[in-house]
């Protein structure tokens, strides 16, 4: 699994209780299900009835606190519970807490595995409407069986590559219902340097004839299932969409109108020309990115989007660090733990509690923001004490 990752990287019915995991600091990661109507009818096989992993804080069962919420997505090729394996995201989560970088808080990851490579966060006929599954069921559902503070101040929006972009498009599409946006290392900013037709095989894809033909091309099942997503057509198996290059007579043919439907609709720079005024309303905007990813075309795309972000007046934090794409996030005092879980803790708004001793409390019961040592900034999104890191900050 991760080698397919890593490959990828260089190019409402509610269930019972799955499982729970506790931890000896008191806080447990809890399995439910939901089945989903906005899957409902897709045409390649997804199960409507999705896992919803729930990382539950520290004494939740002895209390009547209630918390904020973090909704983390993942990217494709990987899990939720992957996610949670041994020393995984809970120890992190754990850490975080005690040392008070962050109050104690909800995190739910839903399941966006797919029969082939996962989703890609769009809604379509072909793979069901993901975005409204999340606005219009996850949450609710999480606001109806746990206890949530249910308002924006206090749900987050986290994920890493295509779930970071998926993050950074709920805070467009959804200011109403999220109040801050951190994403790791997002992909699909922009298009990049390199031109589309040069990624792929894509006499292969329209010559396809099942998911088969496809196996051992990672680029190749990338972009299928893109185009599922971004230019879905239900008459049109066996993959149900259409490309921006079509094969006419043994000749590959641009098609202009669906190359302008995927680079509308997909990439992050194209929606902010509607969504900015969405995007001003956040508490806070931050993202990052490792400067050695092998896909270039990533860090050009977040560079650029940064500059995007400026042009339009909008306010927001972004690191490019050294690493590559994946490999600092989830690791002790990585990007989830030293960078993530802190601007949470500053930017949502938590329930009045008992603080630890170094923290503080405003009289909106906002957390306070407190220097992070090490790390330049010059955006109050991460404010800066002691010795500046320069551009990349520190190298975990």
């Amino acid at each position: 699994m991760k080698t397919l990752l890593l490959a990828w990287l260089a190019v409402l019915a509610i269930g019972p209780t799955l499982s729970t995991a506790a931890a000896p600091s008191g806080s447990q990661v809890i399995g439910t299900e939901l089945v989903s109507q906005a899957l409902q009818g897709n045409r390649i096989g997804i199960d409507p009835k999705r896992t919803v992993m729930v990382y539950l804080p520290r004494g939740y069962d002895r209390s009547t606190q209630a918390y904020p919420v973090i909704y983390h997505f993942h990217s494709i090729f990987w899990s939720s519970p992957q996610m949670f394996e041994p020393d995984g995201a809970q120890a992190v989560f754990d850490r975080a807490v005690t040392s008070g970088t962050i109050g104690d808080f909800i995190l739910v990851a839903a399941d966006f595995t797919t029969p082939h490579v996962g989703t890609f966060y769009g809604n379509s006929e072909t793979t069901g409407r993901w975005l409204d599954f999340i606005s219009d069921e996850l949450v609710p559902f999480i606001d109806r069986t746990y206890r949530t503070l249910p308002t924006r101040e206090s749900r987050g929006l986290s994920g890493d590559l295509l779930g970071g972009h998926a993050a950074l498009k709920l805070a467009m599409l959804h200011p109403e219902q999220f109040s801050a946006v951190y994403a790791l290392h997002p992909v699909g900013t922009g298009k990049g340097l390199v031109p589309l037709a040069t990624r792929v095989d894509w006499r292969k894809i329209n010559r396809a004839k099942s998911w088969a033909d496809l196996e051992g091309d990672v680029f190749a099942q990338v972009f299928v299932t893109m185009a599922q997503a971004y230019l879905p057509n239900p008459d049109r198996p066996p993959f149900y969409c259409d490309f921006i290059f079509e094969l006419k007579e043994d000749t590959l043919v641009l098609n202009p109108r669906h190359e302008e439907q995927l680079v509308s609709t997909f990439f992050l720079d194209q929606l902010l020309k509607q969504h900015a005024d969405a995007l001003r309303q956040m508490s806070g905007i931050a993202f990052d990115w490792g400067r050695y990813d092998p896909n270039q075309d990533h860090v050009y795309a977040n560079q650029s989007f940064t500059r995007e972000l400026d042009l339009a007046g909008i306010e927001h934090f972004a690191e490019e660090y050294r690493g590559a794409a994946y490999d600092k996030n989830w690791i002790a005092h990585g990007r989830v733990e030293d960078r993530l879980l802190p601007f949470f803790g500053r930017h949502l708004k938590f329930a009045p509690t008992s603080r630890e001793a170094g923290h503080h409390q405003d009289a909106g019961n906002a957390w306070v923001d407190k220097c992070v040592p090490g790390v330049a900034s010059t955006h109050p999104a991460l404010p800066t004490c002691g010795r500046s890191a320069g551009r990349g900050g520190p190298a975990f």
